[in-house]
């Protein structure tokens, strides 16, 4: 029985009230801008209401896994376009970079990961989804295409973004340009990661210029960062980063100012009290 009288965060009470069966699914609609509550869009999951409010979802989930709400965000930020492009995507898992890709007029996905068997059934079954099971990234080669690509994304676990770079330049067509999820957990140092979480803001700015420094010894244009506004597991903070092979640096001095970025991101989540740094 729901008690009116108290209060109780957001993501808590759609749970209590049956609206979706998961704490993590609410979060990722009321980040998505997706919940309302009484006639008026909410999007922080930590928000407190008293439980007799009404709850509506404005639709149920876009993407197949919350990574399709990461890369629209990236995708806004830098108001990139894949309609017609033929993209690569290395750590597809259940292909929520692959639903917003294809969503958005990509003419052929290719969809690479080390695993098999993790890609959403209805991204297995669409004839523009070319599934790549039980390939490692690091050791993608263009052949295993048959092609070489307009644009990649990326969202790799468990293994730096810098060991992937090689791999990401060679399959991509001259002016091609990747769009790469970097998750500080996998690119600090043993001792900065603290029961799998960078709490650090120095950590996060090293990180993205090593990055930034490695991709530019590999041939890659820079062209600026954004943050998720969706946190990784266990609260991570995650950006990204775009590339151009072989073009010149940057557009804007907000994306590729490392600090900025990093700071904005910090204030984007510091009243989130669900997930803190």
């Amino acid at each position: 029985m729901v008690d009116r009288k108290k209060k109780m965060r957001l993501d808590l009470l759609m749970v209590e009230k049956g609206v979706v069966a998961s704490r993590e699914k609410a979060k990722v609609l009321i980040m998505a801008g997706e919940v309302m509550v009484n006639g008026e869009t909410v999007t922080k999951p930590s928000k407190q209401f008293p439980t007799d409010v009404k709850i509506h979802l404005k639709e149920r989930l876009k993407y197949v896994s919350r990574g399709g709400y990461k890369i629209e965000g990236a995708f806004e930020d830098f108001k990139l376009s894949v309609k017609g492009k033929v993209v690569c995507d290395l750590g597809s898992s259940t292909g929520g970079f692959v639903d917003f890709l294809i969503k958005n007029g990509a003419k052929r996905v290719y969809a690479v990961d080390v695993g098999k068997g993790q890609l959403h059934w209805k991204l297995r079954n669409d004839s523009r989804v070319i599934v790549k099971e039980g390939i490692n990234a690091r050791y993608l080669k263009v052949d295993d295409l048959g092609e070489k690509v307009d644009f990649l994304t990326c969202d790799l676990s468990f293994i730096s973004v810098k060991k992937v770079l090689n791999v990401v330049y060679d399959v991509l067509k001259d002016d091609g340009k990747a769009l790469i999820l970097i998750k500080p957990q996998f690119e600090a140092l043993r001792s900065e990661v603290k029961k799998g979480v960078v709490r650090d803001e120095r950590v996060h700015i090293r990180v993205l210029k090593e990055v930034k420094e490695e991709a530019k010894k590999k041939g890659f244009g820079v062209k600026g960062f954004t943050f998720s506004k969706l946190r990784g597991p266990k609260g991570n903070i995650e950006f990204f980063i775009l590339l151009e092979k072989g073009a010149a640096e940057g557009f804007t001095d907000d994306f590729t100012d490392i600090e900025n970025v990093v700071k904005e991101a910090w204030n984007f989540f510091k009243n989130d009290e669900g997930r803190k740094c």
